[in-house]
């Protein structure tokens, strides 16, 4: 999916509004902008936002289960804890933002664009990402255990202390990430690719997990 990178160039950018009502249970959410508002412990599980951007928003903590995001630009936010478990993300950019804390086990990412990001302590158990590109960004400890990695990619990012134990992974691309560090899962990821580089990098945990001793 193409990358937009400022506001004004989204399709709908003429169309969107400020949004005039409080974020609550199950909400449907059309062409509205949210700037700059700082959502904390928001019970807005179940909502859906569609041809919407978000710029400078912090959530932190709250209940935002099964929300839906369809077509969503987001700029320089902010997730601090809070459960975004079940969410389902289609067609979503996320530019210069962190992430901390978040659960978002069994959420389902389809054509989204992560660039030059934090993620941190994230936890994708169970999730399901297709299509997805994590671009100049920075993974700490990210868990995609039991993840299903369709065509995910890393160009420009360093993946540290990542977890992919049963995970699942079909065009599942690291060339091009700066670092690759796995805490564990290395036996789930076969069909994953790797450059040349990288492999040696790699290689002496490769080796624990096939067995094999290395000596001189």
């Amino acid at each position: 999916m193409p990358l937009i990178e400022d506001l004004a160039s989204l399709p709908y950018a003429k169309y969107l509004r400020p949004l005039d009502e409080e974020l609550d249970h199950d909400g449907d959410h059309s062409e509205v902008h949210l700037d700059g508002v700082e959502l904390a412990e928001v019970a807005a599980a179940g909502s859906r936002f569609s041809e919407s951007a978000m710029t400078a928003v912090t959530f932190t903590g709250g209940t935002y289960d099964k929300v839906r995001l369809d077509d969503v630009w987001l700029s320089r936010c902010r997730w601090i804890g809070g459960s975004w478990a079940e969410t389902q993300l289609l067609d979503v950019t996320i530019l210069d933002s962190a992430v901390a804390g978040v659960q978002a086990y069994g959420s389902q990412w389809r054509r989204v664009v992560v660039r030059a990001s934090k993620l941190d302590s994230l936890n994708l158990r169970g999730a399901k990402l297709q299509d997805v590109e994590f671009r100049d960004c920075d993974l700490s400890e990210v868990d995609f255990g039991g993840a299903t990695l369709i065509n995910v990619t890393f160009p420009g990012s360093a993946v540290r202390r990542a977890r992919f134990g049963k995970a699942t992974a079909k065009k599942l691309d690291f060339r091009g990430a700066r670092e690759l560090d796995l805490a564990e899962g290395w036996e789930s990821l076969s069909g994953a690719i790797i450059g040349p580089g990288q492999l040696a990098e790699v290689a002496p945990a490769l080796a624990q997990v096939l067995g094999v001793v290395v000596r001189q």
